[in-house]
């Protein structure tokens, strides 16, 4: 059971990967149980990512668009109650357990094994637009109001650390295509190198 557990980790987590021997991590900032302090009004990740991000809505205001992070860092807690929601909601539809988990990993992952818990990813939205109901839709990136956001990130983003976790690839694996979901390589790389090298398993 745990080599399976190890795997869909690997999976859901993407595959930033390090060549170069990392140090150890706290257990506790790998998993979520590691608090970590507010950066902004609105967003909490680590301090090099924090300044990073900063840096990079400095850029993205120059060309009219305003970077607005609508969720950071995310906590073991916080985490396990966005997951005991979604699968409440759908066994009440009528969905069995599995078909719920199955629904559930498509876009959300067990507590514990997020990369939101490491302070270092964001989804990231056009501040400056006013949006009924859902802002992360992959239609709002491609059609809608958040196109011109998309194309910034794509072409600018990687020159202030930031990468898409979750492309569009059809070879990847994992969780679906988020084009709001952005990464901090030079710390989340190290971060799930040592995870996975750890066989962390939520507890």
């Amino acid at each position: 059971m745990k080599k399976y557990i190890v795997l869909f980790i690997s999976l859901v987590m993407g595959s930033h990967l390090s060549a170069q021997s990392t140090k150890t991590f706290s257990i506790d900032l790998l998993l979520g149980k590691k608090e970590i302090a507010p950066s902004g009004e609105d967003y909490t990740l680590l301090s090099e990512a924090a300044e990073a991000f900063r840096k990079m809505k400095s850029a993205a205001k120059k060309d009219s668009i305003d970077l607005k992070i609508v969720s950071s860092f995310r906590s073991y807690a916080a985490q396990k109650k966005i997951w005991n929601r979604k699968y409440q909601s759908f066994t009440r539809e009528g969905l069995t357990g599995p078909e719920a988990i199955a629904k559930i990993i498509k876009y959300s992952t067990l507590p514990g094994t997020s990369r939101h818990h490491w302070g270092t990813d964001i989804d990231i939205i056009e501040g400056s637009k006013k949006i009924e109901g859902d802002v992360l839709l992959e239609d709002r990136f491609h059609q809608g109001s958040f196109q011109k956001l998309h194309r910034w990130l794509l072409q600018n983003a990687h020159y202030y650390g930031y990468e898409l976790v979750y492309t569009n690839d059809s070879l990847r694996k994992g969780f679906l295509y988020e084009p709001w979901h952005y990464s901090y390589v030079p710390l989340s790389k190290k971060f799930l190198k040592t995870y996975r090298e750890k066989e962390l398993i939520h507890s």
